[in-house]
């Protein structure tokens, strides 16, 4: 961190929820962050970032930014709050907790997401605090639990393709992803396959900005996808496309596999997907008969009922056609398994000892959790999330912080539709302003950051907040003492082969170090499940009483599941995110707001016309659990039956004061517990007046 006027280069990491995970190369004159700009020299990166982190500057000196600790003086939600000093805001936190502790600490929940990936300011110390506070743990669930028990299941861990592979692909599947939003530099990889005459297709069903660039699309009704990667298999195994070696050799349970793929005939998916038989057909032929091929799949796809069978479906399409023999081949969701994290890093040990661990509360279902848990919730302590927006069914959410008897303590950066519900709000640092060291998902390297200029006003880093509530609250275990280097060198086990003997000062000179990974991992096996075989059967399942094999699962809330509720809310409804945002993060970046314009909602021609909805009407999309109003976008690009509604806009900056969050449910997936977003009925009118 340095003070000089003179323009300096300080290496960074993109903290954001992204597959990407960018090293940054941050520019800083006078004490002042005046660009962020990707490190040309990291092979993932390459010198581009999105138009998001590219604005960082732009976030970072916002006009809103959270200096000092405040206190609420309004009622909960009204964002009413007076500045207090750091010693009350510590002491009241300290003290409201301890005296909730002495009766039962379970009735203290933390909430957190992936508002930053990074081991220090992530996990790191917060863990550690609440298991030696006793409070009940937290499922972290809302994004990619049903696609990791999927790969769990079938590859044996999130492991996959090393994403700069697809540059050598000849075909490309894009599986429940816009890319060009959500994974730009996969995007660009795609774009140079491409060019050596790769082929793309998209599977969506939308034509997202994504789709519209590929060679082919098609669009699948929300939460067929398991049905489809097994018409494909029926094909593939029909048609005699199949490599026979790599199956007896590097495989489990393909007898039963096959039986269940030959109750998935063509025509039989495509009345489940909504798309025609042909479809099917030449899909599994394109990737039955090029070499190598590369699925690209996304959580898009892991949003709905059946999810997680979903992905196993997917992941056990490379096997069949032994694409896994080429670097090239294969598939990819995410690869955060190959890190060798240090399973002691948030300190599980430091739980009392008790007879049982606390409770667990899933963070998929907070809304049920705040309002029905028993014993109930009495405090809770929110970092690097912003539940009240991106939480599904966002009435009850609403209803549940807004009990008076609940102590809300929020570490943030703005006021954002959580913060307005605290008691306390405690300014937070943002990247460029601490240390940190992250993994990745979507690539093979391990990113550092060093702090580039000093905190706005008084704000401070999350584990200096945690360190500091342990202090005031009599904790004193060395683990609750650790420095941020300390924490990040406790995050991964550095004598691991993997890292090739490297260390925490290695990475933090280069700024990055990547992992030795195999070029084609999985060519001869090697599958990290117990058999060291890709699993199409999981005996784990089977001992859990469940299916063993992957299926298709018709959504919850879809006509054939719920009849009585699609005659009411004919039409299902997804949420992406929007391109200018990363879930409920930018959505106040005045540059990239204006981008996005407003919330809209995408709808069919026929649908819109049936309804009387016109071009850039305001409509109201509705069912049991709430509503929304947003600007309507009619064109072909979604498929008739299915409305879009671009995610997600903070509440408070939303027509009505609602986002799509107010109309999904809080039903999980099949397997992982997972959030089921785009499982989800509405019915959608013009929205009349006062809609603004």
């Amino acid at each position: 961190m340095s003070q000089s006027t003179a323009p300096q280069i300080v290496r960074g990491a993109c903290p954001h929820d992204c597959p990407d995970t960018c090293a940054l190369l941050v520019t800083v004159a006078g004490g002042v962050v005046t660009r962020v700009a990707g490190d040309p020299d990291h092979p993932t990166t390459r010198g581009t970032l999105c138009t998001k982190v590219a604005r960082y500057p732009e976030r970072l000196y916002h006009p809103d930014r959270l200096t000092v600790p405040l206190r609420r003086v309004g009622a909960k939600g009204e964002g009413r709050f007076e500045p207090i000093s750091w010693d009350e805001a510590l002491d009241a936190v300290a003290a409201r907790l301890s005296a909730i502790a002495a009766r039962d600490p379970q009735r203290i929940l933390p909430y957190s997401y992936a508002g930053t990936m990074g081991f220090v300011q992530g996990e790191g110390m917060a863990s550690r605090f609440f298991h030696r506070l006793g409070a009940s743990l937290l499922e972290r669930t809302i994004c990619s639990s049903a696609g990791m028990a999927g790969l769990s299941h079938t590859l044996g861990g999130s492991v996959g393709m090393d994403v700069e592979r697809f540059a050598d692909s000849r075909l490309i599947l894009i599986w429940g992803s816009n890319s060009i939003t959500s994974n730009l530099h996969f995007w660009s990889l795609a774009q140079q396959a491409r060019r050596n005459g790769a082929r793309l297709i998209a599977i969506d069903p939308y034509r997202s900005d994504t789709a519209q660039k590929c060679d082919a699309h098609v669009a699948l009704r929300p939460g067929t996808d398991a049905a489809l990667a097994l018409g494909m298999m029926n094909v593939l195994i029909e048609r005699g496309l199949l490599d026979d070696d790599y199956i007896a050799r590097y495989t489990f349970g393909f007898g039963a596999l096959r039986e269940r793929a030959a109750t998935y005939p063509s025509h039989r998916v495509a009345a489940i997907c909504g798309i025609s038989e042909q479809e099917v057909i030449d899909l599994a032929l394109a990737y039955g008969t090029t070499k190598p091929a590369a699925i690209r799949l996304n959580y898009g796809l892991a949003r709905t009922r059946g999810a997680a069978n979903a992905v196993r479906a997917i992941v056990s399409l490379p096997a069949l056609v032994g694409a896994w023999r080429d670097p090239a081949g294969g598939a990819l969701l995410s690869v955060s398994s190959n890190f060798p994290v240090d399973k002691t890093l948030t300190r599980a040990d430091l739980l009392p000892d008790w007879p049982m661990q606390p409770r667990s509360v899933n963070m998929s279902a907070i809304g049920d959790a705040l309002l029905a848990a028993d014993p109930p919730v009495e405090a809770l302590v929110v970092y690097n999330s912003n539940p009240v927006a991106v939480a599904p069914d966002s009435e009850r959410v609403i209803r549940g912080f807004a009990r008076e008897d609940l102590f809300t303590v929020v570490l943030e950066h703005f006021l954002t539709d959580t913060a307005d519900y605290a008691d306390i709000v405690l300014p937070a640092t943002m990247q460029p302003e601490h240390f940190d060291l992250h993994k990745t998902y979507g690539h093979l390297y391990l990113v550092a950051n060093e702090p580039a200029v000093s905190p706005a006003g008084e704000a401070r880093p999350n584990s200096a907040i945690f360190r500091d509530l342990a202090a005031r609250m009599g904790f004193d275990d060395p683990a609750l003492r650790a420095s941020d280097e300390e924490i990040a060198a406790a995050a991964i086990d550095w004598s691991d082969p993997r890292l090739g003997g490297a260390t925490l000062a290695d990475v933090r000179r280069n700024g990055w170090l990547r992992l030795a990974i195999a070029a084609a991992p999985f060519a001869e096996g090697g599958f990290p499940t117990a058999s060291g075989r890709c699993e199409f059967v999981s005996e784990r399942l089977a001992a859990e009483g469940l299916d063993p094999l992957p299926d298709y699962l018709e959504p919850y809330e879809s006509a054939a599941a719920n009849p009585e509720l699609a005659r009411r809310y004919p039409l299902s409804f997804i949420s992406p995110p929007a391109r200018h945002f990363l879930n409920s993060t930018f959505v106040n970046v005045a540059s990239l707001a204006e981008r996005e314009r407003e919330p809209e909602c995408v709808i069919h021609p026929a649908d819109a016309a049936a309804r009387g909805i016109a071009e850039g009407a305001m409509v109201r999309a509705f069912n049991d659990r709430g509503s929304f109003v947003a600007r309507a976008r009619v064109g072909d690009r979604i498929r008739p039956g299915v409305v879009l509604g671009w995610g997600v806009w903070w509440h408070k900056l939303s027509p009505r004061g609602r986002n799509v969050n107010a109309v999904t449910g809080q039903a999980l997936t099949d397997l992982g517990g997972g959030p089921t977003f785009y499982d989800c009925l509405v019915e959608v009118e013009l929205a009349g007046n006062g809609a603004r």
